[in-house]
């Protein structure tokens, strides 16, 4: 059913319409490569594609200082993935950031063949630079610090090559269009504006809707985006009913060309790719400000730097500071910064003999359309891509130069995802929810100065609850605004303010880029804890909730099948309601164990690795194999790298050499793992923890099925497992080639000697269980040969003969004659294991398994 209280804004009814599999809204890197990417993954796919101005213009273009990908040779993903991480405050999502690092070079490579040229080296390499929070030179630019201008060329042509992209220019988005039976967008209303075939108010009708509408940057009264960067994908995914997330950590760029106390509007960016060529920061005394501030001075990240401007201007009463670079000389200025310099000097600044004044201003948004690892929101048919999405990928602060790596990779799932897509007719597009009130355009350089003074990069609790009030009160026009172009981009402008107000009010805390001077230091407990924001009418709702890591879908399915194969996959609501343990997916309780397992190790005083800490740098990143130390059979491989990926939050690159179930031998490698040493050393003892218990029992196991080998019986265990690892333990019994019995008491009825007493007999016991649960399968357990009579005549459909000696077994065996299955239990050792199996039983029973087989030798060498 369509989200209640669904709105949209005042417009008039659609005058014309376009019909597409895709529509695209927004002709940046991140919808240009949507578009591209899904008409060449079909054979007849078709895609509209709407820009709010020309097609070359866009956040893109203004990209001065290069694209972030781990093509370096001595540079990898993972150090990539570090670098992110630390950037990002605790925030990111490790899978999300997991992807972009890894599949990012061939991203970047396919930008190439499209015929984007990126600086080269002497030797025809990519010639690379590093930037803010890089530890590495990874950032590829293209014509000194013209790369978003090349990227945004390159795209172009290719899209305009393509008869199956159809382009709207000079176009505003309005609002989704949805079927009224379900919700499903299936396409969006919009406006042209200027004369031609399509003028006014029309729709695009597809079955799916990918905002690629880029960032929000004129919401604040200085920007380095461009003109048209007004929320507009924003809002409408908010009234569309989805749900935004991680809007409080608006990133300011620390150096924007300050033009003087009354600039308003997109400033100039003078790019931190300056600093990573040896600029650096200085007060007007000329005092060098980051020094002592962070480990990696004027190239700390972002939130770092343009905090210390900011204390800076306020300890000094001053609106802006000084970039130093003029020991560059004027080849290197017009060799690499050939676009700085001619904005410099335009706005009568020499660089190359002056100080380059410099303040911070809003620049990108880490936060967005909550989106999945393919870029689907909550909203079915609606999608979202680049600035306007939240991966998870940037967290509470943005590594430089990940986002047009970002717009590449994640247009690239989407498509994909498309392609697989059953299209969807629409048919039944309507516009649906309530109409909501549109902006006075007159308020918005209200809205800008509001949200510059109490949302900027240093906020307070009394400042944003006062924003919050003030942009309610503007929220609530005292008259009708004309529908037009103005008032919608005010409406938008004006919706995401609120949005983005309420999130940071929310957020009591000072993390990443959202420093509230109330509370300077972060929250531990509220590092986990996303603020999601969304529109119920006029009304945004704001709540946080624990961020649980999403994992990739490989090693889930792995984990889902280290489960309880024998009992109920899903129990039934009153079953659950049952029992105080929550009920939750396999994988989700491995993580719960593995959790469990590292709270052990990380319990006490500061709650890390102390040692680690203390010896070894927060960004060395190092190799280590897993080894076997002694013969044994493998089982938790999976469940190793899930440790090693939770300590490092998915900044880690595992090969496996060996599977679950594989015989090795002393010395053989298991496992290669890529992480910061920190994190290889932290998870160390946890992951050997499963490791050599699972590989114990695994090996023991195997042990056991090798003495009856060729009999026909089969080796079992049983629940005498360890507390809270049973299913590690069944599934290690599986590796070694063994069967599981009994996952739990609810799976199977099995009569045993006390049950006999307390119900009167054998055949007064099996009764009752057929009577309660008759098609639960039934098992009765004898200690004597007269005993299995009773037992077959009540129904037993599998018999266990307990401590029953190998004479007793072939006569048991010949009674018995096939009417019920034969397991034989108690008192049997390896060295009786043949004799026991060939006397016909089915089963051989060994507790012994899983809860006293000795762990398998298995080490970390660190290389």
């Amino acid at each position: 059913m369509t989200p209640a209280r669904q709105t949209r804004v005042e417009a008039p009814e659609p005058g014309w319409t376009v019909h597409a599999d895709v529509a695209v809204v927004g002709s940046g890197i991140a919808g240009l490569s949507t578009a591209l990417r899904y008409v060449r993954r079909t054979d007849t796919g078709r895609v509209v594609l709407v820009t709010k101005d020309r097609l070359s213009t866009g956040s893109t273009a203004y990209a001065q200082g290069g694209i972030a990908a781990a093509m370096a040779p001595e540079d990898g993903p993972v150090a990539h993935m570090v670098d992110t991480l630390l950037a990002g405050a605790g925030m990111c999502d490790p899978h999300a950031v997991h992807v972009l690092a890894t599949e990012g070079p061939d991203a970047l490579r396919w930008l190439i063949s499209l015929g984007a040229e990126f600086d080269r080296d002497d030797d025809g390499s990519l010639s690379l630079t590093r930037e803010g929070g890089h530890r590495a030179d990874r950032v590829a630019h293209a014509g000194g610090d013209a790369t978003g201008a090349e990227i945004q060329r390159a795209l172009v042509h290719a899209v305009l090559s393509e008869e199956r992209i159809e382009v709207v220019e000079h176009a505003v988005a309005l609002d989704a269009l949805r079927d009224p039976e379900n919700g499903a967008v299936l396409g969006a209303t919009l406006h042209v504006m200027g004369e031609g075939e399509r003028d006014g108010v029309g729709a695009v009708l597809a079955p799916a809707l990918v905002l690629a509408t880029g960032g929000m940057g004129q919401v604040f009264a200085a920007t380095t985006n461009p003109t048209v960067s007004t929320g507009d994908g924003l809002a409408l995914a908010a009234r569309a009913g989805a749900r935004l997330r991680d809007l409080e950590f608006i990133q300011f760029h620390p150096t924007v060309l300050w033009l003087g106390p009354d600039a308003r509007g997109r400033q100039p960016l003078v790019s931190e790719a300056l600093r990573g060529e040896g600029a650096y920061l200085v007060d007007a005394e000329g005092h060098r400000i980051m020094e002592g501030v962070h480990e990696l001075g004027d190239l700390a990240p972002r939130d770092v730097v343009a905090r210390t401007i900011a204390r800076t201007m306020a300890e000094q009463d001053t609106d802006h500071v000084y970039l130093e670079t003029r020991h560059f000389g004027r080849a290197t200025w017009e060799r690499r910064f050939p676009t700085i310099l001619a904005s410099c000097r335009s706005h009568g600044i020499d660089p190359l003999t002056q100080v380059v004044p410099v303040a911070p201003a809003a620049h990108y948004a880490s936060g967005g359309v909550e989106v999945d690892i393919d870029g689907r929101t909550g909203v079915p048919g609606l999608w979202a891509v680049g600035e306007v999405a939240r991966t998870g990928v940037h967290g509470a602060n943005r590594l430089a130069s990940n986002s047009l790596l970002e717009g590449l990779v994640y247009a690239d799932r989407i498509a994909t995802r498309l392609a697989r897509e059953e299209r969807r007719s629409t048919e039944s597009a309507r516009a649906t929810g309530a109409t909501a009130p549109l902006a006075d355009p007159s308020t918005v350089a209200t809205v800008r100065a509001l949200m510059s003074r109490d949302a900027g990069v240093l906020r307070t609790g009394e400042g944003l609850a006062a924003l919050v009030d003030r942009l309610d009160a503007l929220a609530a026009p005292t008259s009708r605004v004309a529908p037009g172009v103005a008032a919608w981009e005010a409406t938008n402008l004006l919706t995401v303010a609120r949005l983005v107000a309420a999130a940071a009010l929310h957020r009591t805390e000072s993390r990443g880029a959202h420093q509230r001077a109330d509370t300077p230091e972060p929250r531990p407990e509220l590092r986990v804890r996303p603020v999601v924001v969304r529109l119920e009418g006029d009304t945004i709702v704001t709540t946080d909730e624990i961020r649980e890591p999403e994992l990739p879908p490989a090693l889930v399915s792995e984990l889902d099948a280290i489960a309880f194969p024998l009992a109920q996959p899903d129990p039934s609501p009153e079953a659950r309601a049952e029992f105080t343990l929550p009920w939750t997916a396999p994988h989700q309780s491995h993580v719960d164990t593995v959790r469990r397992a590292l709270a052990e190790d990380l319990t006490a005083g500061p709650r890390i690795d102390v040692t680690t800490v203390a010896t070894i740098p927060a960004d060395q990143v190092r190799t280590a194999h897993v080894v076997a130390r002694a013969h044994g059979t493998v089982s938790g491989l999976p469940l190793a790298e899930l440790v090693f990926w939770m300590v490092a939050e998915g900044a880690v690159d595992v090969t496996r050499v060996a599977r679950d179930g594989d015989s090795v031998k002393r010395g053989d490698v298991l496992m290669t793992v890529t992480a910061r040493t920190r994190d290889l050393l932290t998870a160390e003892r946890t992951a050997l923890n499963l490791l050599t218990h699972m590989s114990g029992v695994a090996t023991a196991t195997r042990t056991w099925v090798d003495a009856v080998a060729g009999t026909g019986a089969r080796i079992r265990d049983s629940r005498k497992t360890t507390p809270g690892l049973r299913a590690l333990d069944k599934y290690a019994v599986r590796c070694g080639g063994g069967v599981n019995h009994r996952y739990c008491l609810s799976d199977a009825g099995l009569v045993k000697d006390n049950h006999v007493v307390a119900a009167g007999g054998v055949a007064e016991a099996v009764r009752a269980i057929r009577a309660r649960f008759p098609d639960l399968p039934l098992e009765v357990e004898v200690d004597r040969i007269d005993q299995i009579e009773d037992a077959l005549t009540a129904g037993a459909e599998e018999i266990l003969l307990d401590n029953f000696p190998v004479e007793r077994l072939t006569e048991a065996v010949a009674l018995v004659d096939g009417r019920a299955r034969l397991e034989s239990s108690g008192g049997l050792t390896l060295d009786v294991a043949a004799d026991v199996a060939r006397t016909g039983v089915d089963y051989l029973a060994v507790g012994a398994l899983t809860h006293s087989s000795p762990a398998l030798d298995i080490a970390l060498d660190l290389l």
